[in-house]
């Protein structure tokens, strides 16, 4: 929707430390940019006197994201798109100082927030239960989320070990064919993952917690026999589990753990839809208490927005 489809409305701020706008505003007014593109409006400066032109919401929320900057610049904190989006989302979630903490997973290398009413419920449920199922399409933070609360949950001393793991349903009964070792053999159908925990952890720390064994990668079939004490467990691609490895996933569960099912209903590899594990275990445990679920939709896509409309033009 364009500004000139709205009624226009405009609003003057007047900042008191023009050394801070070089900060605020980025090189070349790539944080203006920015702005302007998420909450659409446009922004014109002169010296320390901003205007916002734009529709009543628009014009307003921008006001209050730009002041909230403002005050972290003057901290000495950057800047950027990453903390723009983080900011508008902190407003716009009504994240007041009270519920930040519950909010927030801290690791070693970054803040991670909920951008999205669906994912704050996503944060909630880890929060407060043993499992959480958590679906939705490519992009909507399911997997990364997971992670962040599975490495908070580590760093701070609630648990032992990450245990992450997925069907390699992919690769079939090939997978005793590839060169390598298991490891090898595992990584390309875990590479999300990977991706995921290298940015909560520097490399290093991730392969020494993972040749330590602190850190566990490991397809579902490799979960059999085990009981799961003082661990975060999470599944992934959890559509492409049968029904039977769901059960005996699950099952695995131990003392001081917790479990994340993270899947998409639409990208089911197996020969028959009926048999995935996913679609079952939602229709079977979502009456029990300890268990939550989320559903994470296209507003939720958190990567780049195009990603958002390939989604929207698939459904159609």
């Amino acid at each position: 929707m364009s500004i000139m489809n709205q009624a226009i409305h405009s609003l003057n701020i007047e900042f008191n430390d023009n050394n801070i706008l070089t900060s605020l505003f980025g090189v070349n007014d790539k944080n203006i940019q920015t702005l302007e593109k998420i909450n659409n409006v446009k922004i014109q400066y002169r010296g320390n006197k901003v205007k916002i032109v734009g529709s009543k919401k628009s014009i307003n929320e921008t006001k209050k994201e730009l002041v909230s900057l403002f005050k972290e610049a003057k901290k000495g904190i950057e800047i950027d798109e990453d903390k723009i989006k983080e900011t508008k989302s902190m407003i716009s979630l009504e994240i007041n100082d009270d519920k930040k903490i519950d909010l927030f997973f801290q690791t070693k290398k970054r803040k991670i927030i909920p951008r999205s009413k669906n994912q704050k419920l996503y944060f909630e449920l880890l929060n407060n239960k043993d499992i959480v199922f958590a679906v939705g399409p490519a992009g909507t933070g399911k997997t990364f989320i997971a992670v962040a609360k599975a490495v908070t949950s580590l760093q701070e001393g609630k648990v032992k070990k990450i245990i992450l793991s997925r069907p390699a349903v992919e690769a079939g009964e090939k997978l005793g064919f590839l060169p390598g070792d298991l490891k090898e053999k595992v990584d390309p159908f875990l590479r999300p993952i990977y991706d995921a925990l290298y940015e909560m952890l520097p490399y290093d720390q991730v392969e020494k917690k993972i040749n330590n064994n602190i850190i566990e990668i490991a397809p579902i079939a490799f979960m059999r026999g085990r009981t799961l004490e003082d661990c975060f467990v999470i599944l992934d691609e959890a559509q492409n589990t049968t029904k039977i490895q769901m059960k005996m996933f699950l099952t695995r569960l131990g003392r001081n753990s917790q479990m994340v099912v993270v899947g998409d209903k639409t990208q089911i590899d197996l020969i028959s839809k009926n048999e995935s594990g996913l679609i079952d275990a939602s229709s079977r445990l979502k009456t029990l208490d300890d268990v939550g679920f989320i559903n994470l939709k296209e507003e939720d896509v958190v990567r780049h927005d195009l990603v958002r409309n390939i989604i929207k033009a698939y459904e159609k």
